[in-house]
Parts: structure tokens; C-alpha cells; sequence
């Protein structure tokens, strides 16, 4: 049974210094998820630009995958703020396209004493070459499984080094099935396809899609009760697939009109909360 929550405030204005461009909500102060034995929240952040998910678990554990583009660090910071995470225990970085910035890195890894950096081949031969400290870094091959938080596990479900590929990730607690997309080829969807991927509870779309990247046959194969695009405009996507999407009844979020979308999930339910981003001046 899903429930729908909308934060639209609450009462103590935030005390967060953050630079003007930023969407981070002056009305909310600190986000409690509440994680007791077998649940986990899963948080997609509204970023000015790029995609970045806080992953947190029960024993206190924040993981987050990616860091965003080329906005201010101080925004994701916010963000990390809001949600009271003092400490990352892993920073997962799935994308080869994007232009990786070490200065970023180096910053997150010393501000959050990230312990390990998990990422493909050729983001770890850059990091190892360009980064001003030796942050550990560990390469997930495809076919990696990995358990990440108590009762959460990683499978790394392709893993491509050309053109508008990286690292495609599915999330499983318990019952539930996250896919993380990050490339959107047709090679990829073609491997994707050949693995019978079915019954996903929420699907995070590739942040740089591009018009008729995904089939049809591949979300009707997905079939997403939760589908989840970072940075674009409901009137920016390709109209295909958003046609795809409300064709298998799945939920539909922008972080852009939505904000911030929070999944908490217990062993066999979840609750979706929605933060509002700071409205234009």
C-alpha cells in the first residue's frame, strides 16, 4: 500500500548558508526519516543541475550515488544538511559521460569521511590519476553483487564504456526493486532486455536522455510503479515516453515540479514524501 505525503513546511525557518542558486527549501530545517529495523529510505535530491540519491539505512549508514553537475557543492551540502547526514560510508559514481570534477570530490571525501569510492574502470583510471589524495576506490564490474546497507543489495546490471553508457544499478530490499538507469544505447538496452528485468518498483530515469532513447518494449518490460526524472521540465520530455509511463499507470515525478522525493520502505510497503524546492524569486 503506497501512501502519499507532501512536506509542504515546517515551522522553524532553515539556518543553512547557501549560496543564491540553490533549491533548497527555506522552509524545512532538518528531514528525520525515521529508520527503525528492516527499512531504508531512498532520496532523490532536487539539484539545480545533475542527479545525486541518498541511499540510508537503518544503522545509521549514508551512501550517496553521484554528486550532482556543474552547480555549487554548497546546494548538494544543503541537501546532505537537511537530511542530518554527517558522514558518507560509500560515494557511488555511475557515470562515464559527465565531466567528473575532482575538486568536488576531494572536498565530499574529506567533509564527509567517505571510506570508499565505488565506480567504473574508466572513472577509477581518472580518479587515480587526478586526485590530489588517495581516496580508496573500488571498480564494480558487471555482474557485481554487493550488499550495501542491512538487507540492501547492489547488482550491477550492466556496465558500458561508450557513448551515453555507465554503470545501471539495481537496488533490492527485501521485496523491492530500484533500477538506477544510466545508459540509455541501444546496445545497453538490448543487454538490459536479455536479462528479464520485471516488477520494478521505481525506476530512476537517465538524466541525459535523449528523445526516443528508451522503447517502449523496455518499459513495458520494467513496468515501473514509480518512475523518477532528475532536472527535466514535464513539457521537456519526450512525449513518447512519458506516453509510455502513464500507459502502464506509473507515478510520475520530476524533481523539477515535484522537488526532492523521498521513498521510505519497510519490509513489504512504502511511503513516498515530496519537499517542495524553493520557489523562483
Amino acid at each position: 500500500m503506497r501512501i502519499l505525503l507532501m512536506i509542504l513546511a515546517l515551522l522553524i525557518p532553515s539556518s543553512m548558508a547557501v549560496r543564491a542558486e540553490t533549491t533548497l527549501p527555506t522552509e524545512v530545517e532538518k528531514i528525520d526519516v525515521k529508520l527503525a529495523e528492516h527499512q531504508a529510505a531512498v532520496t532523490f535530491l532536487g539539484l539545480t543541475t545533475g542527479e545525486a540519491t541518498l541511499v540510508q539505512g537503518p544503522n545509521g549508514e549514508n551512501i550517496l550515488i553521484n554528486i550532482g553537475g556543474r552547480g555549487e557543492l554548497s546546494e548538494l551540502e544543503g541537501w546532505l544538511s537537511l537530511y542530518n547526514v554527517k558522514e558518507l560510508s560509500t560515494l557511488i559514481l555511475t557515470n562515464n559521460g559527465e565531466k567528473i570534477s575532482i575538486e568536488k570530490i576531494d572536498k565530499l571525501w574529506k567533509k564527509y569521511n567517505i571510506r570508499e569510492i565505488v565506480t567504473t574502470p574508466e572513472v577509477s583510471s581518472l580518479l587515480t590519476r587526478e586526485q590530489s589524495e588517495q581516496i580508496p576506490i573500488t571498480v564494480w564490474n558487471e555482474g557485481t553483487k554487493k550488499e550495501i546497507l542491512p538487507g540492501m543489495f547492489a547488482y550491477v546490471q550492466f556496465l558500458g564504456n561508450q557513448k551515453n553508457e555507465g554503470m545501471d544499478l539495481m537496488l533490492r530490499f527485501f521485496k523491492h526493486n530500484l533500477f538506477l538507469m544510466t545508459s540509455f544505447s541501444q546496445r545497453a538496452e538490448q543487454e538490459l532486455l536479455a536479462k528479464n528485468l520485471e516488477d520494478i518498483h521505481v525506476f530512476k530515469i537517465p538524466y541525459t536522455l535523449t528523445k526516443d532513447s528508451l522503447s517502449d518494449q523496455l518499459i513495458q518490460t520494467l513496468n515501473p510503479q514509480i518512475s523518477i526524472l532528475f532536472g527535466a521540465e514535464e513539457d521537456q520530455l519526450d512525449q513518447d515516453l512519458l506516453r509510455d509511463l502513464q500507459g502502464i499507470w506509473s507515478e510520475v515525478y520530476f524533481t523539477k515540479k515535484h522537488g526532492t522525493v523521498t521513498i521510505k520502505f519497510t519490509e513489504t510497503n512504502y511511503e513516498i514524501i515530496t519537499i517542495p524546492l524553493k520557489e523562483a524569486e
